[in-house]
């Protein structure tokens, strides 16, 4: 009967809305049979009061009178069993989104009815309940401010003892649901926002700073599962294990990120409690799980490149000044003078962090002390260390027996800059490097790798606080080692050798370009490689393609090569590790593809380093005659280029070679044959005779010259076996090449010809072509091919000159 009066009076007047809320307020019980009318209800009421709350005042005086707020706290608690949960939480998610005066946003904040609906006994079990009670829950959080956040609190005294938009969000953080996660977190980060020093309190203090513990010790928990993908070898499931291990470092990201905007955004309290949390119960547990620390984490330990990867991620998204120091000085802390009677003699009382001998219970005291219980301000980055940091000194500062284990697993991060293990090198330079170039690592810390730029590193050098250098008497080593990484035969894999490169650019920065004889002579065979595998490529299948592809190749080794580290994707480090991805069957010209794109990325790479070497700089554009070569295999015609005739095209039978092919619907047919190049592009054409025209043929058939590979059959001297390439890739600047999955099988020709010299002039013919179109090719990359592209003595004038020149 109301849906009929509602129709005779306008649906947003303040007469409706008193009618609305009077049928409702007669409302008694809930069930099957008013359900929906319920619902419609409730609906209207929102409407009309989000109406009323930008055009008629008098309609939301009415809401606050009648109390509409008590009407939807009365409905939720008479509706057990008739499950309009729901739709209440949704409407009322709805209103107050929508609001936006702050006379309407307090009213519906005030009376304690938002938090009988936060408390409200609901039944999560199926259904889609939860989902919008998260949801209210997250817009009631984009609501608060200093100004409503006292009215969701209850306070004792001075203190806030009960805030259950938060409290009760937090049941639901660790969701299995990612939906719900993000939502919890978004709602968290709305409330640290405040930066209420009162509510920060509240959540800082157990039991609810226990958040903090679980999200931290779960972050452990992923690190290690993100460990057992790293430590699984299995070559048939490469590419599933890479899929997985990118899936698992993706949460672990997230979760700091996470992280990351909690001490972005919330007050200094908190990010104390955060800082603490992550040092004592995942960085430093981490760094020495090799030993088996006892932890949170049990005996369990992790493999080393999984922890210096973990340690690479939270310095790259975290980036805090107590988080950076801290792994620095727990990885440098060898190379720090940490005597007091030093101290004391240089009449010095330094309470730096990193001044560690006072502490005389060392590691058997960081098992006993349990940093949970205490208060967050009685907790300092100085004792963290102090308990930690004693495992990376020399065995003669501690009691061997304490070292004995330490140095059979780990014996000092030297050790794994010095390792065999390639992938070890490249994870801890890359940790090193994260650290030498951190703003926020301490002067006298950075002093010891010797970071460039910094007056204040300068003044720390020659401070007694500084042993010795990191890199002092070690940096010739470490060059060394990553050139003989890129000179290895067989070469590494292009992703290793390109990292690699990454690497000794930085490395080269902080020892201004110097290299010693030895290290010349290695980068000297390395690049001399590089270019005796492009030439390589030169009689390959895909020398057509080599321009196109040291133009793409080009730009992007420049970014690779000028990334921060702040940009560059630690997971590298993880990706190094696995197995090589197998070829799966594929068929040689998909192979001789691959093989193609990483010599011209090696050998670019290559042409780089010696850029930099010279004049300290990359050459952002290869040379000019690649840069405004005219000929390309993009498919634009040009008038004298007939190699773009497609199918359906007349072509002149002037240097045709008949021939026949055989189908097996049709028999034999006879044909025509022409192979052209036209600068760096060529095709073989198969033609029909045209029907009017006898020197005139219609083409049937096009393949690229290049990869084609003509043979004469050796049981048939009169049969021609020509290869055809599966796949043709498409450029794209932004993207990856894309090509077909490496599965594709490749094609073939089988031309029979009148008699054996017809067919080897056949394919002498075919190879002809073959040779001008590398010819061409060749020209335009024989400046960078030239041995003296690089002469060590070229003077000042035409160094200058080759550098305009690239």
């Amino acid at each position: 009967m109301w849906r009929s009066l509602w129709r005779t009076i306008d649906r947003f007047s303040l007469p409706h809305f008193k009618y609305v809320i009077e049928e409702l307020q007669a409302i008694k019980v809930i069930n099957k049979l008013n359900r929906e009318s319920v619902i419609d209800m409730m609906q209207s009421v929102v409407e009309i009061v989000t109406y009323g709350d930008r055009h008629d005042p008098a309609i939301f005086e009415c809401f606050m009178e009648y109390q509409v707020m008590s009407e939807f706290v009365r409905l939720l608690k008479i509706s057990r069993t008739s499950r309009i949960e729901a739709p209440l939480l949704q409407y009322l998610s709805i209103m107050i989104q929508n609001l936006q005066s702050d006379q309407a946003i307090f009213y519906c904040f005030s009376n304690d009815y938002l938090n009988i609906i936060i408390t409200h006994q609901y039944n999560f079990d199926g259904g889609d309940v939860l989902q919008y009670y998260i949801s209210f829950l997250r817009t009631l959080s984009c609501k608060v401010n200093k100004d409503t956040l006292c009215l969701l609190v209850k306070m004792n005294e001075d203190a806030v003892v009960s805030f259950p938009l938060y409290t009760e969000a937090l049941k639901f953080a660790l969701h299995r649901e990612k939906m719900i996660q993000t939502a919890v977190r978004a709602l968290t980060l709305n409330i640290y926002c405040v930066s209420d020093a009162m509510v920060c309190q509240f959540v800082t203090t157990t039991p609810n700073a226990e958040y903090f513990s679980d999200l931290t010790k779960r972050l452990g928990n992923q690190c290690f599962r993100l460990d057992a993908i790293v430590q699984t070898k299995d070559v048939t499931r490469s590419e599933e294990i890479r899929k997985e291990l990118l899936h698992e470092a993706d949460k672990i990201v997230d979760d700091l990120y996470y992280l990351n905007d909690i001490l972005s955004s919330g007050p200094s309290h908190l990010s104390c409690l955060i800082n603490e949390r992550l040092l004592h119960l995942l960085i430093f547990p981490i760094m020495l799980s090799p030993v088996r620390l006892s932890s949170d984490y049990g005996e369990r330990s992790m493999s080393t490149i999984t922890s210096l990867y973990i340690i690479c991620r939270i310095l790259q998204v975290l980036g805090v000044k107590d988080i950076i120091n801290s792994v620095a000085g727990c990885l440098l802390y060898p190379y720090v003078i940490s005597s007091d009677q030093d101290d004391t003699e240089d009449g010095r009382e330094d309470d730096h962090s990193f001044s560690m001998s006072q502490h005389s219970n060392k590691i058997q005291d960081s098992e006993e002390t349990n940093f949970h219980t205490k208060g967050v301000n009685h907790v300092s980055e100085s004792e963290l260390i102090c308990k930690y940091s004693e495992l990376f000194l020399p065995a003669a500062s501690v009691d061997s027996s304490l070292l004995d284990g330490i140095q059979r697993e780990r014996a000092g991060l030297l050790s794994n800059v010095f390792s065999a293990n390639h992938h070890l090198l490249l994870a801890s330079l890359f940790l090193l490097i994260i650290l030498a170039e951190s703003k926020e690592l301490d002067s006298k810390l950075a002093a010891i790798l010797r970071a460039p730029d910094c007056e204040k590193i300068k003044e720390a050098s020659a401070s007694p606080f500084v042993d010795q250098s990191f890199f002092e008497g070690h940096m010739d080593q470490i060059v060394n080692s990553l050139l003989k990484i890129l000179a290895s035969q067989p070469p590494f894999p292009v992703t290793v050798q390109w990292h690699t490169g990454w690497l000794l650019r930085k490395l080269l920065t902080l020892q201004e370009n110097k290299l010693n004889d030895i290290n010349i002579h290695l980068l000297s065979t390395s690049y001399r490689q590089s270019c005796d595998l492009l030439r390589k490529e030169l009689h390959g299948c895909w020398l057509d393609y080599i321009p196109e592809t040291f133009k793409t190749e080009w730009p992007r080794c420049v970014s690779a090569l000028e990334a921060s580290w702040h940009s560059k994707d630690a997971i590298f480090t993880l990706e190094l590790d696995l197995v090589e991805e197998s070829s799966n069957g594929a068929e040689a010209s998909f192979l001789a593809w691959r093989n193609m794109v990483d010599a011209i990325k090696v050998f670019v790479l290559h042409v780089q380093l010696k850029a930099i070497m010279r004049s300290g700089h990359i050459m952002t554009h290869p040379l000019a005659s690649l840069r405004s070569s005219i000929t390309t295999i993009s498919g634009k015609p040009h008038a004298s280029d007939f190699t773009t005739t497609s199918s359906g095209s007349e072509l002149a039978l002037g240097s045709a070679i008949p021939c026949k092919i055989a189908f097996s619907n049709f028999g034999q047919k006879d044909i025509y044959l022409i192979a052209a190049a036209s600068g760096t592009s060529g095709k073989l054409f198969l033609l029909d005779r045209h029907p009017l025209r006898s020197h005139r043929g219609i083409t049937f058939a096009t393949a690229p010259l290049a990869g084609s590979s003509p043979k004469i059959d050796p049981s048939h001297p009169t049969w021609l076996h020509l290869r055809i390439r599966a796949f043709e890739p498409k450029f794209d600047t932004k993207r990856k090449q894309k090509i077909l999955p490496n599965n594709t099988t490749d094609g073939r020709w089988t031309l029979g010809f009148p008699n054996a010299e017809a067919c080897e002039f056949a394919r002498l013919y075919i190879l002809d072509e073959i040779r001008k179109q590398r010819s061409a090719v060749e020209n335009l990359l024989a400046p960078l091919l030239q041995d003296d592209f690089f002469v060590e003595d070229q003077t000042p004038n035409s160094n200058q000159e080759l550098r305009q020149t690239v």
